[in-house]
């Protein structure tokens, strides 16, 4: 926010190569859905792991549903108040072994205390198919471009908490 006060703020741009952007609502449209939705865990699941739409959808919202069922804790009690639909948004403890499920692998890249390592810069990311996690956002970034209904990347300065990457197939 105040970059100008932060005298590295620039050297996270200066060295590094932006990532490529394309509009993709990973057939959010096409499912028939209109508007804006919190349902970024389910465009950019839809497009990295290559699934429908609305084949995400469905399955996140029956995590949700069973998540909301089995558990008694505050995300269960949220989920049973608001909704088990993913436009609703999803939390990490539903979507993280969904997306394991379908071929990637976690890699983190923050640890407590060492500040930001990566950023959504060209450079300090794999090339592959990729689910990000930044703040509050999940976007898929395919071979060096990012493929979302926005660009998350605030000029290459927006931190990586980590990443799912497709496996290869062997």
């Amino acid at each position: 926010m105040f970059s100008f006060l932060n005298p590295f703020a620039k050297l996270a741009t200066a060295h590094g190569q932006a990532l490529g952007f394309q509009l993709n609502d990973g057939g959010r449209e096409a499912a028939g859905f209109k508007g804006g939705a919190g349902d970024c865990v389910v465009r950019a699941i839809a497009i990295a792991a290559e699934l429908p739409y609305m084949q995400v959808y469905e399955d996140l919202r029956a995590a949700n549903a069973a998540y909301a069922e089995q558990r008694n804790d505050k995300l269960a009690r949220r989920l049973n108040a608001k909704g088990a639909s993913p436009r609703n948004g999803n939390h990490r403890n539903v979507f993280h072994d969904y997306i394991l499920g379908h071929g990637f692998d976690w890699v983190p890249t923050m640890k407590i205390g060492a500040g930001c390592q990566v950023h959504l810069l060209a450079n300090e990311l794999p090339s592959g198919r990729l689910i990000v996690k930044v703040s509050k956002h999940l976007s898929a970034v395919i071979n060096g471009v990012i493929q979302d209904t926005h660009n998350p990347a605030r000029g290459g300065s927006r931190c990586v908490y980590g990443y799912y990457i497709k496996r290869e197939k062997v």
